[in-house]
């Protein structure tokens, strides 16, 4: 088994079969990978899905994994996977044909240890003029827009910042994700948000201090289904509010860390607020509403940590495999 495809998945039925469906399509040979579908306390159709595609995918296998949390989702692909190489994938996207096949050809380099590609809208909706204009403006790699998970840094493989591969489209080589002492916390349901994390990027920023090498392959891209509910301003706003939660996760938590540490630390964070004041500098109602939402969100992270006992010890956990 070349490689191990991990999928959690929570109450997103008709979105796994899409992504199911993609991985029907792949030219790399079936027999040489493995697709793990953790489905975290699904009430709806999820297993009947699964099921649909077991004569579809060789090599199909289905967990139940209750315990609610994308890292636990996650980590349980983690342990039930049979190769090294781990190619974390959500619920909702499209793959490339060529996907698996070229990921296979990046990690023939061993010093490469995380890969990504581009991560291509599929709009399911008309496209708002302010999201428009997020998703076009460039960095010096390419367009990327983190509110919608999407990228595109052209045609030709390059190394990249590990920050740079997100969660719909990971892959890692499993030593090194068990190195780094697994995934954060991520995704929650909103009733236990107070309990998210920094998810992957944490293991990026491990990856990234330990100067380990990261690829942008494009041919070992996706696309990310974007469905109407998320082209709105109370989407962002709420992306935005976990964002905050998440940053103030990463600071906490590094709290506890020598002085050194501590200083970089609250280095990052000012940089990530000072990087989302130029929303507020420009003061359209739009990007107003995203940046206080993010505000909103570090701050009652904060507070639920002074308050919550039981957050703060799970703040300061060693690791949560």
């Amino acid at each position: 088994m070349q490689i191990s495809v991990i999928i959690p998945t929570r109450n997103r039925a008709s979105l796994l079969s899409r992504t199911l469906n993609s991985i029907v399509g792949q030219t790399l040979k079936q027999t040489e990978f493995e697709t793990l579908v953790i489905d975290n306390g699904s009430k709806d159709d999820t297993k009947k899905t699964v099921d649909s595609f077991i004569n579809k995918i060789a090599n199909l296998k289905y967990f139940y994994e209750e315990t609610p949390g994308l890292h636990v989702g996650r980590h349980r692909g983690l342990k039930e996977a049979q190769s090294d190489i781990l190619v974390y994938a959500d619920d909702d996207i499209e793959a490339f044909p060529t996907w698996l096949e070229a990921l296979k050809e990046s990690f023939k380099d061993d010093k490469v240890v995380l890969v990504g590609g581009k991560i291509l809208p599929k709009w399911e909706g008309e496209v708002p003029d302010w999201i428009t204009k997020m998703w076009e403006k460039k960095n010096n790699l390419g367009q990327c827009l983190g509110y919608l998970s999407i990228l595109d840094f052209g045609d030709n493989n390059i190394e990249i910042p590990a920050g740079f591969v997100f969660g719909c489209n990971f892959s890692i080589r499993k030593n090194i994700l068990i190195e780094a002492g697994g995934f954060h916390p991520d995704g929650m349901p909103q009733e236990l948000i107070k309990f998210r994390g920094d998810g992957e990027s944490y293991v990026s920023k491990f990856i990234e201090e330990k100067k380990l090498k990261t690829i942008y392959n494009p041919d070992a891209s996706v696309y990310h289904i974007i469905t109407k509910e998320r082209l709105t301003i109370e989407y962002f706003c709420k992306r935005a509010y976990n964002q905050g939660i998440s940053d103030s996760y990463t600071y906490l938590r590094n709290n506890k860390s020598s002085l050194k540490t501590k200083r970089e630390n609250t280095k990052i964070i000012l940089k990530n607020i000072i990087k989302r004041l130029y929303l507020f500098i420009k003061k359209d109602k739009e990007s107003l509403k995203i940046f206080k939402n993010y505000l909103n969100g570090f701050e009652f992270h904060k507070r639920e940590f002074k308050r919550d006992i039981n957050l703060k010890e799970w703040v300061y956990k060693k690791n949560y495999l």
